[in-house]
């Protein structure tokens, strides 16, 4: 790990930051706050009006003076002041007062495995505007490792898939580093632009935008799976006259505008078997992937990597808060590093 457990353990609390939703955890209260990383704005006035769930609901509902925003895209802060002031109201007078009588307030957040340099700084800057007095950086796939209860610091292989709302991030873990990883640009919201795009092209109608979401776990009762009914009705918007429209849609037809963008992720897998070392690959085979992150609950996705790879696929148990939960347990000083005993000469 790049920061010491040591480190870690005098932070206070912890963030975080994804482009679907914000976490927060305080040292000795847990998981203080799970919202949307949404804010609506009043154009005309600069004032926050909303963040959070009230925020997340006014997409799309707004008059033309309001606008939702999104400071976080991709795990990466992109409008720092306002990921500040959303944090800020999302944390409340309160907890923010208590954080404040902190000497020295410490703070932890997770990046991407590939964030650069101005990424990492963007979010430093983020906390630091909270009164932060030092941020420590962790890779959200060791967090989320940690969080989900894989022992990254044994010399064993663990494999971790944290699938996100705008990437797939894809790592082997061992004494408590990544060996190999990789991040490929397909997440969540890859999978609803696809069923968005079928929709539009093959029947012209246009989805809500906050419907594609609700649709996709509608199929949980097949996703990808091969069992389920043939067709399921949406209810939306027709491209041409404007006016409410219910289709039928082949489910089939889903399923396979779901797998195209999938196909990405199977390749991103393959590229960090192929660059994972073979005693390390072996541990992989009776272990399989642990499957974290909100979109992992897309139904079925599980099934077809486990028939793509030929190996063990397991899903979290609350794999949306793996990685604040890991962050937790490292600033609770529950882990324990792997002491090695020099050898006498």
């Amino acid at each position: 790990m790049t920061v010491s457990l040591d480190q870690l353990r005098r932070c206070h609390f912890a963030v975080d930051l994804g482009a679907a939703r914000t976490r927060v955890y305080v040292k000795g209260a847990g998981l203080v706050v799970d919202q949307p990383s949404a804010a609506a704005v009043n154009t005309r006035t600069g004032a926050l009006i909303a963040v959070g769930e009230f925020a997340e609901k006014m997409t799309g509902r707004t008059p033309a003076y309001i606008r939702v925003v999104r400071p976080v895209s991709g795990g990466t802060v992109v409008d720092i002041e306002m990921a500040q002031r959303m944090l800020r109201h999302l944390l409340g007078e309160k907890l923010r007062r208590a954080l404040r009588r902190k000497p020295r307030l410490r703070a932890a957040a997770c990046t991407p495995h590939d964030a650069d340099p101005l990424a990492q700084r963007a979010t430093i800057e983020t906390l630091v505007g909270l009164g932060a007095r030092r941020v420590e950086l962790v890779d959200t796939l060791v967090a989320a490792a940690v969080g989900c209860g894989l022992p990254v610091e044994q010399p064993e292989a663990s494999m971790i898939m944290v699938c996100g709302a705008a990437a797939t991030q894809i790592a082997v873990l061992s004494l408590g580093n990544i060996v190999t990883a990789e991040r490929v640009p397909v997440g969540g919201e890859a999978v609803d632009r696809a069923i968005v795009q079928l929709l539009r092209h093959e029947h012209e109608l246009m989805l809500p935008s906050q419907s594609v979401r609700p649709l996709r776990l509608a199929l949980s009762g097949n996703g990808l799976a091969p069992h389920g009914p043939t067709s399921t009705e949406i209810l939306g918007r027709d491209v041409a006259t404007g006016l409410a429209r219910s289709v039928q849609v082949d489910t089939a037809a889903l399923k396979v505008a779901i797998q195209t963008p999938l196909t990405a992720v199977l390749d991103g897998i393959g590229k960090v078997l192929r660059d994972c070392p073979p005693d390390l690959v072996a541990d992989l085979a009776d272990r399989g992937i642990m499957m974290v992150g909100g979109s992992a609950l897309l139904p079925g996705l599980d099934q077809m990597l486990r028939q793509a790879t030929g190996m063990p696929v397991h899903i979290a148990e609350r794999p949306d808060i793996c990685a604040v939960q890991g962050l937790g347990e490292m600033l609770e000083g529950r882990i324990q590093p792997l002491t090695l005993n020099p050898l006498a000469a």
